[in-house]
């Protein structure tokens, strides 16, 4: 497998694999963070994200502070049409539907969702930088992306999802739910 997901011809209409991580520890409206998971992935299609893949969620204490909530997190693979702006504009439109708040960084939350890859495109910008910068690092990022594609490669480095999960240094506690 080349690295990341390869981008689908020239332009931003064709489709491109895009990875997308989610984190709770916050149930909002709803009963759980698994629960709100699993409203905010039913609404990935209809705003125009359909899901190709998804992992089994996760669990893993809170970082950097391990005494407040405990996470749960999980990776979609979804179809993208839109360019990586456009797309991150509109995992924030999510977010914001399931109650997310920005406050201080770290803080608990309803609804994260982090663009991981998008097609395998490398950039870097004031508003988005691709590869996500820091998920190579987190095991609750890598653990649920190798669960599913374990040979996707980080488009910056060519590791695989499986190498870059058994070295992840933040959230070694990362493990799936039962």
């Amino acid at each position: 497998m080349s690295q990341g997901f390869p981008e689908s011809g020239v332009g931003a209409v064709r489709p491109v694999l895009a990875v997308v991580a989610l984190g709770s520890n916050l149930p909002g409206d709803h009963g759980s963070p698994v629960d709100l998971l699993e409203a905010a992935l039913t609404f990935f299609s209809e705003a125009g994200l359909p899901i190709v893949r998804r992992s089994s969620w996760w669990t893993s204490s809170a970082w950097p502070d391990p005494s407040a909530n405990e996470y749960r997190n999980g990776i979609a693979i979804v179809e993208a049409t839109m360019d990586p702006d456009a797309m991150i504009r509109r995992l924030l439109e999510i977010e914001t539907r399931f109650g997310r708040s920005r406050g201080a960084r770290n803080a608990d939350r309803t609804l994260d969702l982090d663009l991981i890859d998008h097609g395998g495109r490398v950039m870097d910008t004031p508003d988005l930088t691709l590869p996500h910068p820091r998920a190579h690092d987190r095991r609750f990022v890598m653990g649920p992306l190798a669960e599913i594609a374990p040979d996707w490669r980080h488009p910056r480095s060519g590791r695989t999802a499986s190498s870059l999960a058994a070295e992840a240094a933040v959230g070694r506690d990362a493990r799936p739910a039962t």
